[in-house]
């Protein structure tokens, strides 16, 4: 039967990916904004979504159930994952906060996610790690997945200890994690480095769809970014695993509101891939940092 795409996602312009295979995904973090988009994209290719979140969606598809958990509550957690085939993890605090914050919702939250996983039989998981785990690279340099980690923020930092959480489950339990570096997943471009980071939700979702169904995942790790005239970053590996950007950032991303650039250490600022990200502190306040 050909796959008919749901009024949900024609109605928010969304083109969906290429058919999954019937699982039932739950995808956490559902009902926020990066959730939302995903399911928009993925509507109708998978027999059931359960969308983990605290905060209630106002937009479920006939395919979707929303479930309140807290990723905080290991129980919780628990029951939301039985009986599903694979995890889009996506839930935590999207941007610097306290190091206490960081590591009880972001660090603990997701290594809920994966003792669940273990406890339910769930092997596959998606987790929506960031561009912020190799913020203190500068611009001038090309990396890979295989370079070494160099988070420039708490956020960051917290992102990397759950890619090694990744590695650690599949090594020790043999769950399959793709792990996305999701760069700037905006509706807009608002400075050069949103330019040259810019992931369309489009994109964003046919990566999901590589993480939920390619059969060569282990732990395996990719940035998601759609296509620029320049790059930070080799996506090799995510091309290895049929991942073509049909999203451009000079064509498709909308102009955004302007950000107020970073005044101070302007010489930081504007040197390194995590951009502001290296400059201020997760209490808003900037302070030196050592250069170079």
């Amino acid at each position: 039967m050909p796959h008919r795409e749901s009024e949900a996602a024609r109605e928010a312009g969304a083109e969906p990916v290429k058919p999954v295979s019937a699982q039932t995904v739950v995808i956490t973090g559902g009902a926020g904004k990066i959730g939302r988009a995903s399911r928009k994209h993925l509507a109708g290719m998978l027999k059931a979504i359960r969308v983990v979140d605290i905060v209630e969606p106002d937009d479920l598809a006939e395919n979707e159930s929303w479930h309140r958990v807290d990723i905080c509550d290991p129980e919780a957690v628990r029951q939301a994952l039985d009986g599903a085939d694979s995890v889009v993890h996506l839930a935590g605090y999207p941007n610097e906060r306290s190091i206490d914050e960081i590591f009880r919702v972001n660090v603990m939250g997701t290594h809920n996610i994966y003792e669940a996983a273990r406890q339910t039989g769930v092997n596959r998981i998606v987790f929506g790690s960031s561009n912020h785990t190799v913020g203190f690279y500068p611009r001038s340099a090309r990396i890979s997945p295989q370079d070494a980690m160099r988070p420039d923020t708490f956020y960051g930092l917290g992102k990397c200890w759950s890619e090694l959480q990744a590695g650690l489950y599949f090594e020790r339990y043999g769950i399959q994690t793709l792990s996305i570096r999701i760069g700037n997943a905006t509706a807009g471009i608002f400075d050069e480095r949103s330019r040259v980071t810019w992931l369309g939700y489009r994109d964003f979702a046919e990566l999901v769809r590589i993480g939920l169904e390619h059969p060569d995942i282990d732990c395996t790790t990719v940035f998601g970014v759609s296509k620029s005239d320049q790059t930070w970053w080799d996506n090799s590996n995510a091309q290895a695993l049929g991942y073509c950007p049909q999203q451009d950032a000079e064509t498709d991303a909308a102009p955004g509101p302007s950000r107020l650039a970073v005044t101070a250490f302007p010489e930081i600022n504007d040197y390194f891939q995590g951009g502001r990200y290296c400059v201020i502190d997760h209490d808003g306040q900037v302070r030196r940092r050592r250069w170079p």
